[in-house]
């Protein structure tokens, strides 16, 4: 199988967020192999998208022949960097913050939760699941003792770019926020994603409306 080599090139913000629907695809198919329109459409893209994001790696298939599931599944998680597991620390332990903690652990996940922090002493020492929430002054020896490579921002709005500068000094590259606002970070070797489950729901509202033009 023909390898790939990431810093040679370039590769699309947007193939890098498809290889997981491609991957939870593979993982559920049962097949041995599978055609670009199989897993397309278990995936929700087309054949068309899955042979062009997948040659940006290299070559998985055989023209007529499909792909071998497993083997394309170990590629792709090898290039997410999810074969050695990856570790990510939760700062805010409120409601959001621990229901991500509880889904993460449910779901059995690649990326597992290894440290939850926060500044409330009220939420310092409870239990989430199998982790004690720990004091946020705790922060970058908890990322260096347990290897922690990404941050996810469950905190108000007013502290979350502290939050954001203090996990981008500590040497996290990967940063998932849930804060309603966007957060500045200089340094180009480190990818913040935004999710404002307000805005999300309120681009859905649109949709409500087409199905039923009497809801205004």
């Amino acid at each position: 199988m023909e390898r790939y080599d990431l810093k040679a090139r370039r590769i699309p913000d947007t193939t890098i967020r498809r290889l997981p629907a491609y991957l939870r695809a593979l993982m559920v198919t049962g097949q041995e192999r599978i055609t670009s329109e199989v897993l397309g459409h278990l995936a929700g893209y087309t054949s068309e998208q899955v042979r062009k994001d997948l040659a940006y790696f290299g070559a998985f298939g055989t023209r007529g022949v499909g792909y071998d599931a497993g083997l394309l599944a170990d590629e792709i998680r090898r290039i997410l960097q999810l074969d050695h597991g990856v570790r990510a620390v939760v700062v805010g332990a409120g409601r959001l913050g621990t229901a991500l903690v509880r889904h993460t652990d449910e779901t059995a996940s690649d990326v597992s939760i290894a440290a939850v922090v926060d500044i409330n002493p009220e939420v310092i020492g409870r239990v989430v699941d199998h982790l004690t929430v720990e004091s946020l002054d705790k922060l970058e020896v908890l990322i260096s003792e347990r290897e922690i490579g990404m941050g996810i921002i469950a905190v108000p709005p007013g502290g979350a770019q502290a939050v954001l500068d203090r996990l981008v000094a500590s040497g996290i590259r990967a940063v998932l926020s849930f804060v309603p606002k966007a957060l500045t970070v200089t340094n180009p070797d480190v990818f913040v994603q935004h999710i404002d489950l307000t805005l999300e729901m309120q681009a859905l509202a649109y949709f409500v409306g087409q199905s039923h033009p009497s809801v205004r």
